[in-house]
């Protein structure tokens, strides 16, 4: 059999690997033919000068892909039916001119016909204040791997389905301590959810709670995530947000009621306002009286600058109102896609069961690795030092605002979270704003998307997280030459 194999004895590769691959590119450039038998692994040995245990591993590797087989007393042969001709199928054609894909769609699914972007445009710049990046570079990226890896090669347990679809138990403790120190959240570990960022909870909370004749109170301007995970599932009605958050004597004017109001009382998004302690007080109250649920989503409340944190929501709640929303997306790297819902008790086997449906549950091996994360203190002692960073890009930016621009501007949202918003005084439209700044190669956003009722021209949202000091100076340097 001259088939011209040549093996590399100074590859890393092992050598019944490169034999292997010699083999099965030799069967499928036709040189060995189907049904044709191969030579016995003691002649090819001597022939390639290598060990026969190498032979005998190349030919068993390509019996269980499905390339060679062995006939009991006759020898190893050539599949008649190679594993590539199962993946090959004619094409179809299809008549393009017709689709009934309208026809076929729920009301979800027709309003997200009419989206073009669930997450509003994202500009790509040298300098680019897109908003709810955090810092990844500043991640401690080698430590991860390390958590990673020590699961990788203690257990393969990750690897299989998850006797629980609520999420890793430890996790979840670590998570419920954590919640009760840093945000006074009240919950045990059962109560908390592992789901796939806060996206996965807010659809969760939608399934369970939303018919199609329903209400559902949002802020105004508000996350577009959230507005069309509800819109498509209910009757989404708009609540103004000022200075103290969302204006909760404005939920009485209505007299249908409401089965879920949505709220970011920590860091409105995207104005960054807080909710203030006597809306808040009210708020719950009104909840209590009405039967409506809050959904409070707490996306970044652990980034808070000159004072401690507003306790969440939740955990001023008495009656169960509250169910709360948490992501690891703002406080470690967006993709982890890792979150948590925080749920009443008797909510417990509904939200797991619910979560089993949509996926089974969340990577398991994260979940390993983020626990060891808490356990060890990294997730602490990272938060400590993001705070202090962000804090300081936060003042750079402000004080580069008010320097550039002067009573040009209004600033909202600046003492927390990883964003913020400015009003720009000027008689350009927001999207002339937006050229002037791609022109000095500085990417903003404006604000107008996220109201659902009349937007309001001259307000974008500023991330600073992912940017340095430097970059965040000259940027704003840049806007204002061209503003």
């Amino acid at each position: 059999m001259d088939l011209a194999l040549s093996l590399d004895r100074t590859c890393a590769v092992p050598l019944y690997q490169q034999l292997a691959e010699e083999l099965r590119q030799a069967v499928l450039q036709k040189r060995l033919k189907p049904n044709q038998k191969l030579p016995p692994s003691r002649v090819l040995a001597q022939s390639l000068e290598i060990s026969r245990v190498t032979v005998t591993q190349s030919y068993d590797q390509l019996v269980s892909e499905g390339y060679l087989e062995t006939r009991q007393g006759a020898g190893t042969f050539v599949c008649n039916q190679l594993p590539e001709t199962y993946l090959q199928a004619e094409a179809i054609e299809q008549d393009t001119a017709v689709s009934t894909m309208p026809t076929q769609l729920s009301r979800l699914g027709m309003e997200l016909l009419k989206v073009q972007q669930l997450e509003g445009p994202q500009p790509q710049h040298a300098i680019n204040f897109r908003y709810g990046n955090p810092a990844t570079d500043l991640f401690p990226l080698t430590l991860w791997r390390r958590l990673l890896a020590r699961h990788c090669r203690t257990s393969s347990t990750g690897l299989n389905y998850s006797s629980d679809a609520a999420g890793y138990l430890p996790l979840r403790q670590a998570i419920a301590d954590y919640l009760g120190r840093s945000r006074a959240v009240q919950c045990r570990p059962e109560q908390v959810i592992i789901v796939n960022g806060s996206q996965q909870a807010l659809d969760i909370i939608a399934r369970l709670t939303l018919d199609a004749e329903d209400w559902v109170a949002m802020e105004d301007p508000g996350y577009l995530g959230a507005r069309y995970c509800f819109a498509g599932r209910a009757n989404l009605q708009p609540i103004p947000v000022d200075a103290a958050g969302l204006d909760v004597e404005a939920l009485s004017q209505y007299s249908q009621p409401f089965k879920l109001l949505y709220v970011t009382p920590s860091h409105q998004f995207p104005t960054g306002v807080t909710l203030s302690l006597p809306r808040r007080l009210a708020l719950l109250q009104w909840a209590q009286q009405t039967g409506t649920l809050i959904l409070e989503d707490d996306y970044d409340g652990e980034y808070r600058y000159g004072d401690r944190p507003i306790p969440a929501l939740q955990g001023l709640d008495c009656n169960h109102t509250v169910i709360y929303v948490g992501t690891f997306s703002k406080i470690l790297f967006p993709a982890l896609r890792l979150g948590y819902l925080v749920v009443p008790k008797d909510w417990i086997p509904l939200v797991s069961r619910t979560k089993w449906l949509c996926d089974r549950q969340s990577p398991l091996l994260e979940q390993y690795a983020l626990a060891d994360f808490f356990a060890e203190g990294h997730f602490e002692r990272h938060i400590r030092r993001m705070r202090h960073f962000y804090n300081q890009r936060r003042q750079v930016l402000v004080n580069a605002l008010k320097d550039q621009f002067g009573d040009r501007v209004m600033i909202l949202g600046e003492n927390a979270g990883i964003h913020l918003m400015v009003k720009f005084e000027t008689t350009l439209s927001d999207e002339d704003v937006i050229q002037q700044a791609a022109s000095v190669d500085v990417g903003v956003i404006s604000a107008q998307g996220y109201y659902l009722t009349a937007p309001k021209t001259g307000k974008f949202i500023f991330g600073y997280a992912q940017l340095s000091e430097a970059q965040i100076e000259q940027g704003i340097q840049a806007l204002a030459r061209v503003l």
